[in-house]
């Protein structure tokens, strides 16, 4: 989805590009987490005292589903226990409106690591500067290739050698296609060690980014709910350019 403001002169303002997943019953988590389950608790011909109605027209939807749902962001509570007092709730929003880049890395295949050199490379091809709480979004096209496919848990992520570096770099954070910053079961873990230990966080889960390759900096805003001790948060992220 993309919103774009236009002003009296027909001229477009800002380009507004939606970065989130749909939230379904039944939509792909991550291993063990919450399934998500969406049922109607009230409808609008219940609340008319309608008798045996013919339809059904929902009013209020019940939602279950776990805080890492969808295009999510991880709190620093969720890293490792050494983080614990570090929850959602508690992060500064300052984290959560950045400004963006997008690096391009689609072509990277199931389960590949990506790694320094080629997050470097991916700067230079754009001529892009990582700066002082940026967030770095990684495009690798993953979401439209295989969501909802026998792949989908098989995305390629970012070594820990990245994430340290990114670390370094004091970004706010980065955000990935897929359901996991590294690849599980090789850099995944430690990808998240890091962050908890360097203080920046990551998304995932994302949609669209191919609509940002290419185009520079932007406007980026991932902002959770405020869950009081939270471990993550279902966000709205969406990058904005502004003309």
């Amino acid at each position: 989805m993309i919103d774009t403001t236009i002003n009296s002169n027909n001229t477009i303002m800002s380009e507004i590009i939606d970065l989130s997943q749909e939230i379904f019953t039944g939509m792909p988590v991550y291993k063990s987490l919450p399934q998500v389950k969406m049922s109607i608790h009230n409808t609008h011909e219940e609340w008319e005292g309608i008798k045996n109605p013919t339809t059904v027209t929902p009013s209020v939807y019940k939602l279950e589903m776990g805080e890492h749902t969808g295009t999510h962001v991880d709190a620093l509570n969720h890293m490792d226990k050494a983080y614990k007092e570090k929850s959602i709730d508690t992060m500064p929003l300052s984290m959560f409106y950045t400004e963006g880049i997008c690096l391009d890395l689609s072509y990277k295949g199931l389960k590949e690591l990506i790694e320094l050199d080629e997050i470097k490379k991916a700067c230079l091809n754009d001529e892009l500067d990582i700066k002082k709480g940026d967030t770095i979004l990684l495009y690798t096209d993953h979401y439209r290739k295989n969501f909802g496919s026998d792949d989908w848990g098989n995305g390629p992520g970012i070594t820990a050698e990245v994430a340290r570096w990114f670390g370094e770099k004091e970004i706010a954070a980065f955000g990935v296609e897929t359901m996991s910053p590294g690849v599980p079961k090789v850099s995944n873990k430690e990808v998240h060690r890091i962050c908890g230990e360097l203080g920046f966080t990551h998304y995932e889960n994302m949609i669209n980014l191919n609509l940002l390759v290419g185009r520079g900096r932007f406007r980026f805003i991932g902002l959770p709910l405020k869950i009081r001790g939270g471990t993550g948060s279902p966000v709205r992220a969406v990058a904005v350019f502004e003309n």
